[in-house]
């Protein structure tokens, strides 16, 4: 049996390296589209500072991309190396989507990628517009077929498990495609990725604005991080409602987790505002709750309940229970028993032994597993519930900041006046950072409201990691966040020395188009 020290340390590595490169993710998302939006815009219009828009931007966008490919790829290396046994178990499936993000999605976006910023002299405008889409489209395609990925981990459809082999398989490549949780956390996570783009194009533009320089450039990028970040934030927003309807229908303890929803109330409940969760006491104290909303948003419905922790987890100690019983049989079958009423009987039951797994945290011997061993089996099936209660709460608090952010900078980009609001442009500043904190708390309440398990209700996290020390585990831990502090470092001072040039750095002397933006403020 694995130790719980090295699938602590397992756990907490992947987690360093997952949030690293997600750092770097959603920018790329964001700036991608922004990038083809601009050079849309220099195409039809054929005004250079459009065109200088798109390289100095641009510039940006390559140095996140390459520091986001190199964490990427330590990240995946991860499964066989930390992971193994999760790999046998799933990666049938699992391997499936990333290899066709590899094949279809990361070798576009990175042969368009060298295209785009060495094919300006080289290809028309048409033609390196459509390069700057294919871009954009890459990277699209890349976060659709991880994304996919990862909504499997959340709800495995279409696959089942194999006796035989010990390991699950592909059973229906569409419905793993078409996963509801998978489509849902796709658009979420792309439109998040949008808003960090705008975020970032917003702030910037508004420092020039502030410094009173790069006028005419910040002044139309300015317009189009608003109009974009305010379509993006309220798409977010309106995705996010559907994430919590579809986490509402398949994920029900995470849903639970998330709003600290110990009891089973009257439907519809009520979300829960403010409150101090308490685990071991299985209440929420002070609790401040809007009356209705949550049975609004995770059911669509006036008459449907959500289910509480407490009626979770006796359901799960019925499941574990199951769970022996498909063990036991799974036991004969692979003792030899091959009658078609053994067969039957484990095939009745063989939904629930993920379930029965999870005993063997506490257990080798799982069919002979005793009352108490069950009962903490059934507590684990909850995870932590204070930490994902306010991550969820900063993620959606971030959202609703940048909304009021975008709309107000709209309103400022229409009537042409932003330069006299400085508190808007210091505002748009001192927000650079919401995006990000948005988008890993809301990562850390996707993973972490999974747990116990690595794939949903199937395989449970303390089985998957690999047979490894924990000195091995430690050495890798400590040699990743080293090199990826170096990596985070570069990246910062790659970002903030260029941005800090301006886009005045494309051309000798002063942006040529300051003076005349200045001379007419009012042109577009």
């Amino acid at each position: 049996m694995i130790s719980e020290a090295v699938v602590d340390l397992s756990r907490l590595q992947f987690a360093m390296t997952a949030m690293y490169h997600f750092l770097f993710v959603p920018l790329t998302l964001g700036l991608a589209f922004l990038l083809a939006i601009m050079e849309s815009v220099y195409v039809m219009t054929g005004k250079q500072v459009y065109q200088d828009m798109v390289k100095f931007w641009g510039k940006l966008f390559g140095i996140n991309f390459a520091l986001g490919v190199t964490t990427g790829l330590t990240m995946e290396f991860q499964f066989g190396t930390n992971w193994a046994y999760y790999s046998h178990y799933v990666g049938d499936i699992f391997g499936a989507p990333l290899a066709i993000e590899g094949l279809m999605a990361f070798f576009l976006e990175s042969t368009f990628i060298g295209l785009f910023f060495f094919g300006w002299d080289r290809l028309s405008k048409v033609q390196h517009l459509a390069v700057t889409w294919l871009v954009a489209l890459g990277s699209n395609l890349s976060a659709l077929w991880i994304l996919i990925a990862n909504g499997w981990m959340q709800n495995p459809v279409g696959a089942e498990f194999n006796y035989q082999t010990m390991r699950m398989e592909l059973v229906d490549f569409g419905a793993l495609i078409f996963n509801p949780v998978a489509q849902v956390k796709f658009v979420h996570t792309v439109a998040a990725g949008y808003v960090t783009g705008a975020v970032f194009v917003l702030a910037i533009s508004s420092y020039y604005l502030l410094k009173q320089r790069d006028l005419g450039f910040a002044r139309r990028s300015f317009a189009i991080a608003s109009a974009f970040g305010l379509a993006s934030i309220l798409s977010v927003i309106v995705l996010g409602d559907e994430s919590g309807y579809e986490i509402g229908d398949v994920q029900k303890t995470k849903l639970a987790a998330i709003e600290a929803e110990w009891e089973t109330h009257p439907a519809p409940a009520g979300f829960t505002l403010f409150g101090l969760p308490n685990q071991e006491q299985q209440r929420t104290d002070y609790a401040v709750k809007i009356p209705y909303a949550l049975g609004l948003i995770a059911t669509r419905s006036l008459d449907e309940e959500v289910k509480g922790i407490k009626d979770l987890i006796a359901e799960h100690e019925g499941r574990i229970r199951n769970g022996m019983g498909a063990y036991a049989l799974l036991e004969r079958l692979r003792g030899g028993d091959q009658s078609a009423e053994t067969i039957a009987a484990f095939e009745a039951v063989k939904h629930d032994l993920g379930y029965g797994l999870l005993l063997k945290k506490y257990t080798a011997n799982v069919v002979d597993a005793s009352e108490e061993q069950i009962q903490l089996a059934a507590r684990d099936t909850i995870p932590h519930v204070f930490s994902l209660f306010w991550s969820f709460r900063a993620m959606v608090l971030s959202g609703f900041l940048m909304l009021a952010l975008f709309a107000c900078a709209f309103w400022a980009s229409a009537r042409k006046n932003e330069e006299s609001k400085p508190w808007l442009l210091k505002w748009a500043l001192l927000s650079l950072p919401l995006p990000w904190i948005a988008a890993q708390t809301g990562w850390y309440v996707a993973e972490h409201g999974r747990q116990p398990w690595s794939i949903g209700e199937v395989l449970p996290t303390h089985l998957s990691a690999s047979s490894l020390s924990t000195g091995d585990v430690w050495g890798s831990l400590i040699a990743l966040v080293a090199f990826y502090s170096l990596l985070l470092v570069i990246e910062l001072y790659l970002m903030i020395k260029f941005a800090r040039l301006g886009p005045s750095s494309l051309h000798t002397g002063r942006y040529h188009f300051e003076r005349l933006a200045a001379a007419q403020p009012a042109k577009a």
